[in-house]
């Protein structure tokens, strides 16, 4: 690829985000990773890729993310926001600190990096896009996943991408999301693969390169804007 494009992926440390940052690398984009502990994931040192460790949902964290993308590759043109927490119980069960935690990293950090990186899309010129990881229960709730609480902050998402679409089409930054069911990650180590692969239509539990590849797709699909790609078996559809 000439003239390398750079990738900003959060939440990059274990999981999609992982699996994210390993896709671009291979298909030669230069990244900038960040999360909690990315320095701790185990990413091949490379002079494509640079880490950047830090709490999403607060601002310093995204500053550094962007400063590290201009001074390391001199631009900024697609993101990935990955970082989001999720946890499922009965509705009265959660607590305002939780939903401040699910505020604080599923929307506050979308809204920082965002914010920073179309900034920088529009001083370059050459458009650019966002891809933004929702769930697939914004659009089909499951009576036995009651994850009430977390769904406000993804359906918020959803909202917030069909809007920047339309508000950037003229300067041709895309605005999409990967609406995962379930996936294999190390948030279901202890789910039984019965009940995971009941979730699905297909009857099947996608791991996280298939929703990389779907991110990757969205960044790459330049007539592409305002989607929510769902990658859950047909999950989306309503019931089976």
């Amino acid at each position: 690829m000439q003239n390398k494009e750079t990738v900003l992926v959060t939440g990059a440390s274990q999981g999609i985000g992982a699996a994210t940052v390993r896709l671009f690398l291979e298909r030669g984009y230069r990244v900038v990773a960040t999360s909690r502990s990315a320095t701790k994931a185990g990413f091949e040192p490379s002079a494509d890729l640079a880490i950047v460790d830090g709490d999403i949902g607060k601002e310093e964290t995204a500053k550094n993310v962007a400063q590290t993308a201009i001074e390391r590759f001199g631009s900024i043109n697609h993101v990935v926001n990955n970082a989001g927490i999720f946890s499922v119980k009965p509705f009265t069960d959660y607590t305002a600190d939780e939903f401040q935690s699910f505020v604080s990293t599923n929307l506050v950090g979308f809204i920082f990096i965002t914010q920073l990186a179309v900034k920088q899309m529009l001083v370059q010129g050459t458009g650019g896009s966002i891809t933004t990881i929702s769930s697939s229960l914004v659009d089909n709730p499951i009576a036995g996943v009651t994850a009430s609480v977390p769904m406000i902050t993804k359906g918020g998402l959803e909202a917030i991408t069909r809007s920047l679409s339309s508000e950037y089409a003229k300067q041709e930054i895309r605005f999409n999301a990967v609406a995962p069911g379930i996936v294999d990650t190390p948030l279901h180590t202890n789910t039984p693969r019965d009940f995971m692969a009941s979730l699905s239509p297909m009857g099947t539990i996608s791991d996280a390169k298939d929703i990389a590849e779907a991110v990757v797709f969205l960044t790459k699909a330049r007539h592409v804007t305002g989607e929510v790609l769902h990658v859950d078996g047909g999950a989306h559809v309503g019931r089976w």
